[in-house]
């Protein structure tokens, strides 16, 4: 059963044609604001990849890919990307980035198994990224500053979009607080997973939840993480705190990938060593594949947060349950 917040005296600040405007604005302002910090280069990217080869990602290994056959190719088998953690990583190989130098692109997917919310929606669009970085930079301090510098492209952007457009007058924090989730879960021991992150958006407004994939004191990991691109000590999610609905909104999902070491550790952890047969993952453990840091940053969450909309449906076309979309209406949420 699907999770709805209908925020009481909500009203849309924009008509649709106003916001489709916004959209492409908040859009075209971050991609110029991100390249400006950083300097990756654009690449293009895979919808489906091919079922057996390893390379998609398998979120928290439960999810289902929408899988279809290939008539000219003997009905190979191929299948829509969840997220392109692990492409990125062998497309720097591919392409002779060096240390240093990076890649994003426009990411779009299909992900059947998610429970449609305010936030989350079967169809995912977002800007993923991949660096090369050197052995000395597999540390939290390197990874903090690039999360500092991600962040400052998103403030960076709402200031742009509320010149733009003046009805926007949300206020976010450039100074990020970092947490990891074993504080937050000694903090707020009595609170499942996702409260606790809305309790420290609350109170920080801007967070970076650390460590995320591995049991913490309880025996629970805090939240699903595949074991087998972040390494669960050097990862994390980019939290604001969303005042339209009252809780956190996360915005990125990123990480130092991991090494040879890590990759067999969290294999083992996630009892899914089988996976060393494929070709992505010998790579890594011969060292073929350059080290990493990269993530995700959601398009459509990114427009829902900085134009102040209370569905992530108010900024994307997607399909929703006929309940949801009813509701919606007689709240005046206009879904897309």
């Amino acid at each position: 059963m699907y999770r709805l917040t209908l925020p009481k005296g909500y009203a849309a600040r924009m008509s649709v044609r106003e916001t489709e405007k916004a959209i492409k604005f908040v859009k075209d302002a971050f991609q110029r604001n991100f390249v400006r910090n950083f300097g990756f280069e654009r690449v293009s990217a895979p919808l489906f990849v091919e079922s057996k080869s390893g390379v998609n990602d398998d979120l928290n290994g439960v999810e289902r890919p929408v899988r279809f056959d290939i008539l000219e190719q003997n009905c190979r088998e191929a299948e829509i990307v969840h997220s392109l953690a692990k492409w990125k990583r062998m497309a720097l190989k591919k392409y002779g980035f060096r240390c240093g130098e990076g890649i994003y692109t426009d990411m779009n997917a299909i992900r059947r198994d998610d429970k449609c919310d305010n936030t989350h929606s079967i169809y995912v669009d977002q800007w993923d990224w991949e660096m090369v970085i050197g052995k000395e930079q597999r540390t939290t301090d390197f990874l903090k500053m690039v999360v500092t510098r991600i962040v400052g492209a998103i403030v960076d952007t709402l200031e742009e979009t509320k010149k733009a457009f003046p009805v926007i007058d949300l206020t976010l924090k450039r100074e990020v607080t970092f947490v990891t989730t074993q504080e937050l879960l000694d903090r707020y021991p009595d609170l499942d997973g996702h409260d606790r992150e809305t309790a420290a958006a609350k109170e920080y407004g801007t967070v970076f939840l650390m460590d995320i994939g591995g049991a913490l004191s309880n025996g629970k990991p805090h939240d699903g993480r595949a074991p087998d691109y972040d390494d669960w000590s050097l990862n994390g999610d980019i939290l604001f705190y969303d005042e339209i609905l009252g809780e956190s909104l996360e915005i990125s999902s990123m990480g130092i990938r991991v090494d040879a070491e890590s990759l067999q550790s969290q294999l083992v952890a996630a009892n899914a060593t089988d996976r060393l047969s494929h070709e992505y993952h010998k790579e890594i453990l011969s060292g073929e594949l350059p080290l990493t840091i990269g993530g995700g940053i959601g398009q459509s969450r990114l427009c829902m947060l900085l134009l102040q909309k209370a569905h992530v449906g108010e900024v994307q076309v997607s399909l929703w349950p006929d309940e949801m979309r009813a509701k919606c209406e007689s709240a005046q949420i206009r879904l897309l």
